[in-house]
């Protein structure tokens, strides 16, 4: 499948500019994903856009964007207009400043883009300023004109390429005080803090994504083939969370099962290892083999076999 960009133009620093293609870094598409039904017939529904004072649809040709100035009033604007604005970084991403990584709060982080150089010119510029930034162990900080909105986007080498994560403005970020002016002060005493750091130690791991599991995901992907066998779905109990009475208590309790947990693992027991999947979620939806399929309860027509988009 050809890689589709979300956004072409020119990567710049200072005078060294080159051609670049920016693509999306992740997918949603492998998730399985719902359609909604007319519960009386099976039939998909199907969503038409209207006047809300007429109640008569409007062909795609005739809607323009509207901000409200109020309820009933608003000032058009066309796209003419928005293009219009014509921002320096609808066609070019220019790096402004180079900052530490470290200095930026996660929570300005929205979701991350691969840039590559577009076609067969500009590689070596490319390379100039991957490695400049890779060098000086910098973010380098710029801007790109994304769905018509002007983004700050950070970039940071990684392997050939460089990743760019769009920021969100300060206006975006709420304030923390906004929740935590409850929160009360509390005196955490030194053996709770040593027991509760014992435990730390003994969930200390490496970040490995590929043992990550969607769970949810999982279990959509057995409701949805228990339900094309036509077999009864009986409702799942679920856990209850205990009060903790005994802080103190709780923490020993938990070393001491931390404690037999790791025993059991020790060498000379078959400890199971956790499962890679990364990519073997994507092979836990399988077909149902054997005798043709009876109609599932509650279904309007026979069901298609889920299947994941390829990304």
């Amino acid at each position: 499948m050809a890689l589709r960009a979300n956004w072409k133009g020119f990567l710049r620093l200072s005078l060294v500019t080159c051609p670049v293609a920016l693509y999306p870094a992740t997918s949603e598409s492998e998730k399985i994903s719902f359609n909604q039904l007319n519960k009386q017939t099976g039939h998909r529904i199907k969503y038409v856009k209207v006047d809300a004072d007429t109640g008569e649809e409007v062909p795609n040709e005739d809607i323009v964007k509207g901000y409200a100035l109020d309820k009933e009033t608003f000032i058009e604007v066309s796209k003419e207009e928005l293009e219009e604005l014509a921002l320096e970084s609808t066609r070019t991403i220019e790096i402004d400043e180079f900052v530490e990584k470290s200095e930026i709060d996660a929570r300005y982080l929205i979701r991350p883009y691969y840039l590559r150089p577009d076609g067969k010119v500009g590689h070596d510029a490319f390379a100039v300023i991957r490695e400049t930034i890779r060098d000086m162990n910098k973010v380098a900080i710029g801007r790109v004109v994304l769905t018509n909105r002007e983004h700050i986007i950070a970039l940071e080498p990684l392997d050939k390429g460089l990743v760019g994560t769009l920021l969100r403005y300060p206006y975006e970020v709420r304030s923390e005080s906004e929740y935590f002016g409850e929160i009360r002060d509390v005196k955490v005493t030194k053996d709770m803090l040593d027991l509760a750091k014992h435990i730390v130690n003994q969930k200390s791991g490496r970040f490995e994504p590929e043992k990550f599991e969607d769970h949810y995901e999982t279990a959509l992907v057995d409701l949805i083939n228990q339900k094309r066998a036509g077999n009864p779905i009986r409702p799942k109990e679920r856990p209850k969370g205990e009060n903790v009475v005994d802080l103190m208590e709780a923490l020993r309790r938990s070393v001491g099962g931390r404690a037999a947990e790791t025993e059991a693992k020790s060498p000379g027991k078959s400890a199971k290892k956790p499962r890679k999947v990364a990519a073997g979620q994507k092979e836990t939806l399988m077909p149902i083999e054997g005798k043709k399929q009876a109609k599932a309860p509650g279904a309007k027509k026979p069901a298609a076999k889920p299947q994941r988009r390829s990304a």
